[in-house]
């Protein structure tokens, strides 16, 4: 599988997957960090989209619930 990462300047960083059926899903990352926005896109509708705003720790705890171990940053 292959994430797509696209540079969003002056916002953040866009990661993007297509699934098995097609469609898409992703998450915006913003530059404050604070932030995260789930969306994935209905393929009947092209223009259609579905977003979701996620805290840091919403998205942490969702990443939980989807099999995900939690990353934590060791200082140097």
């Amino acid at each position: 599988m292959t994430i797509e990462r696209t540079p969003l300047p002056g916002i953040g960083v866009r990661h993007t997957l297509t699934t098995e059926q097609g469609r898409r899903i992703g998450v915006i990352e913003y530059q404050a960090g604070d932030r995260r926005d789930v969306f994935h896109d209905d393929p009947d509708d092209p223009d259609g989209m579905v977003s979701l705003c996620l805290t840091r720790t919403e998205a942490t705890a969702l990443a939980n619930l989807l099999g995900f171990p939690e990353l934590v940053a060791v200082p140097a």
